[in-house]
């Protein structure tokens, strides 16, 4: 079957040329990363498939299937529903949502993109942000009919948390307020305002009819007002700098130490940072030891030269002890050697979070323990002011600082993606917890031999946070993050009620219980922590390597 005739009875306009679908992503091109976001049902999925479309990356058996399931799923009455080509979940189709982050590519001749689609639904604000965090560009969607809405803000604050400093608002649905000049201008006077404060670096607006395909791959003939270029046309042109990585010193995180034989130690990883070359000198973080590098190794074969991106294995001139987790660095700028981090989070967890809770933390190949020790505030995302808060719920915006067990070297996010942004796991379901930023107001330094903080210290202070705090942990279980201990406290007074026969005994039990259960759990908590610090500190001196997996 030709592609010509599939299309035509998808009920689309053609495309020109007969050969197969996309060979232009076979040319070397500039690569663009972008991410479609936004509030739920704003059309996110439509769009990406009708560039998919528009752009021949959609095969004719797939063209087939598409028009089979849009009659089964699709919910554009008896015209093709492109939004199936990217939700491909069977939950997603028959709720005609998307729930998980999808991933598609495509070219034109000017440029290959590699696309994530994601999801607007509160629930999975967590997909979305895995999808951002690659991601070079955002384009938001923003229905006409409802304009910006809380969802709109929340995605446009985390895209700036990540860093996206290029932004395309996507008014869609135009064919609905009859391609109103007025509602588009509206909403992009807003959504300048609402957004003044995140740093983008430009901010282009669009209106569009996604399921239509105007001023999509082509200028619209319904809306002769707009006189700005089509999207794809500036996805194809839009410049993105270099980055923030550009002026930093060379730093590899070290995945793993390959010693196949007694005659060979490399170390592996990706380049995160700069350039090496052999001879330069290097420090080891957090140790602070030096040497120099014999060899560079890369999937090519010897190199005497490598740049940020690639994955490679270094040898040096001496024998240094140097494990998973540990930084190489050369000279220029370097990552700050820390037992603290200031921080932003981005909570993901049902369970909120609360000053004194202990956490895994994972940042590029390293990881340590971790105590969130204080809690500043949170951000209002429709205002994106900072607030009081006593704890974090699921999809909050917090500044944190969190206390580590074992130095690691770190450089805020501004300045390096993969030593800046990290993730906190819970130490007992493995849950990915928070997704994690860390500041540049960084707290000061270790230094070579200080002393951990006592024990007796760490658990004033966790007690401290724990007293004060505990009526806000108390609503936080009300709202629903901790039913089980709500559940387990009404057991309780029932269980004396049927004792006794008392109502008001059986109401002061179970308020009792309420009130005492997180203070007292999370008092042992801090308790086992603050002996397994003291204890962990005299085993191992403060400079060295705790992970065990060096020399």
């Amino acid at each position: 079957m030709s592609s010509l005739p599939a299309r035509q009875r998808a009920g689309e306009a053609s495309l020109p040329g007969d050969g197969p679908a996309n060979d232009d992503g076979l040319q070397p091109r500039s690569l663009l990363r972008f991410i479609t976001c936004g509030s739920v049902d704003d059309g996110k999925s439509t769009l990406i498939g009708r560039i998919l479309f528009e752009t021949g990356a959609v095969f004719d058996d797939q063209l087939g299937t598409l028009q089979r399931d849009s009659r089964k799923f699709g919910t554009q009455g008896d015209k093709v529903d492109f939004a199936l080509l990217v939700d491909g979940l069977s939950a997603e189709r028959e709720q005609g949502i998307t729930i998980d982050v999808a991933y598609r590519y495509f070219s034109t001749p000017q440029r290959a993109f590699i696309v994530a689609d994601t999801p607007g639904h509160e629930q999975y604000t967590r997909n979305m942000a895995t999808g951002a965090s690659t991601a070079d560009l955002a384009v938001i969607l923003v229905d006409a009919r409802l304009g910006l809405l809380k969802q709109t803000l929340r995605h446009s604050f985390i895209i700036s948390l990540v860093g996206v400093r290029h932004v395309v608002v996507a008014v869609n649905k135009m064919d609905l307020v009859g391609y109103d000049r007025a509602v588009f201008e509206r909403i992009c006077d807003e959504y300048r305002r609402a957004t003044a404060g995140l740093g983008f670096a430009q901010i282009s607006f669009i209106p569009i009819s996604a399921r239509d395909g105007d001023n999509v791959t082509s200028p619209s003939a319904a809306m002769g007002w707009y006189e700005g270029a089509a999207l794809l046309a500036l996805l194809e042109t839009v410049s993105i700098d270099a980055g923030r990585d550009a002026e930093q010193g060379a730093v590899l995180p070290v995945q793993w130490v390959n010693r196949p034989h007694s005659e060979f130690r490399g170390y592996c990883g990706n380049l995160a940072l700069g350039h090496l070359r052999t001879g330069d000198e290097i420090t080891v973080l957090p140790s602070g030891r030096t040497s120099r590098i014999a060899r560079i190794l890369t999937p090519g074969g010897e190199a005497g030269h490598a740049s940020a991106g690639q994955a490679l294995t270094v040898t040096l001139t001496d024998e240094v002890d140097i494990s998973r987790g540990d930084l190489i660095v050369g000279a220029g700028p370097r990552p700050a050697v820390r037992r603290s981090l200031n921080a932003r989070l981005l909570w993901t967890a049902e369970t909120p979070l609360a000053p004194g809770g202990l956490y895994r933390l994972k940042l590029a190949s390293t990881q340590a323990g971790a105590v969130v020790s204080a809690l500043h505030h949170s951000i209002d995302v429709t205002r994106f002011a900072e607030v009081p808060a006593a704890a974090l719920a699921m999809n909050d915006i917090g500044s944190v600082t969190i206390e580590l067990d074992r130095p690691i070297g770190a450089l805020p996010f501004s300045a390096s993606a993969e030593l800046g942004g990290f993730i906190l796991v819970d130490r007992i379901s493995h849950e990915t917890v928070a997704f994690g930023f860390v500041n540049a107001d960084a707290p000061a330094p270790a230094r070579a031999g200080s002393q951990r903080p006592g024990a007796a210290a760490a658990l004033l202070a966790a007690l401290r946070d724990r007293i004060g705090h505990s009526g806000s942990l108390v609503r936080a279980e009300l709202n629903g993050a901790a039913c089980g201990n709500v559940a387990a406290s009404l057991l309780a007074g029932g269980l004396v009620h049927g004792l006794t026969g008392s109502p008001s005994m059986a109401l002061l039990v179970a308020v009792a219980d309420l009130l005492l259960r997180p203070l007292l759990l999370g008092t042992g908590w801090a308790c086992a922590h603050a002996l397994w610090r003291r204890r962990q500190s005299r085993i191992q001196p403060a400079s060295e390597n705790v992970l065990g997996d060096g020399i």
